[in-house]
């Protein structure tokens, strides 16, 4: 059995207060993506192997206790082999571990937001999908009306820790705009910067960094979305990719 398991882009956060366990509640618009991971189960099996396509970060990830789709097997009492197929990078703000655990819940049935929460604060989003607004600590998601939109993406060749870059915020809170995080991201990881600015420079217009980061995005660019792979991007001697990818609708299986 073959599962998609979308990546999801966050287009707006906002930070609205950081609770008493230090967990912060955000305001944030997210939208599924036509980039997508995909599992392959076999009932009769276990355990998990990883692939990476195309050059992505798959790090650690068949060590049980590093990765989300052990856990989301255990938290709804199902077992399976998965094969994890990886093109969402790690690192990448783009909620690859999130997206995958997700899929294995939709699998079984197990759609119950504090669940998924419980798992991490974005993985009751990608179990939706689609269009939200999504509040609170990931748990509170409030479906929209689909939008369909185009944007290339810029996937530097590494990764950004989330809970870093939540410090940095902390350290030194900005509210400045679309992703409040963005500047905190910089700080953390000044390479993102160059990042930024040649992704600018190719589309025309300031990009925005997808979550915490590593990966910018903007609408517009050199192709149409029909292409999903654009060549390399060099910066400061690093090469990152440019992928195209469009939004989907909830419950999109790929193409």
């Amino acid at each position: 059995m073959k599962l998609c398991a979308p990546a999801k882009l966050t287009v707006s956060l906002r930070i609205t207060g950081v609770r008493a366990d230090g967990y912060h509640e955000l305001d944030a618009e997210m939208v599924t993506l036509s980039l997508a991971d995909e599992l392959v189960l076999d009932e009769g099996g276990r355990g998990l192997t990883v692939e990476g396509d195309g050059g992505t970060r798959v790090g650690a990830l068949e060590r049980t206790e590093d990765n989300l789709v052990s856990k989301a097997l255990a938290a709804c009492g199902r077992r399976a082999a998965v094969r994890l197929v990886k093109r969402i990078p790690l690192g990448a703000g783009l909620g690859g571990g999130s997206a995958d655990a997700a899929a294995i819940l939709r699998w079984a049935g197990a759609t119950d937001p504090a669940l998924a929460a419980g798992l991490g604060a974005d993985v009751p989003f990608c179990v939706v999908g689609g269009r939200a607004q999504v509040r609170g600590v990931g748990e509170d998601v409030t479906p929209l009306e689909f939008e369909r939109r185009n944007y290339l993406l810029v996937l530097p060749p590494f990764g950004v820790d989330t809970g870093a870059v939540y410090r940095a915020w902390d350290d030194e809170p900005g509210h400045d705009g679309p992703n409040e995080l963005a500047a905190a991201a910089v700080a953390e990881e000044p390479r993102l910067a160059l990042w930024r600015d040649a992704l600018g420079d190719l589309v025309g217009s300031e990009p925005r960094l997808a979550g915490s980061g590593s990966t910018w995005f903007a609408e517009g660019g050199p192709a149409d979305a029909g292409t999903p792979d654009l060549p390399v991007l060099r910066v400061a001697g690093e090469t990152g990719r440019l992928v195209r990818v469009r939004t989907v609708p909830a419950g999109w299986e790929g193409d």
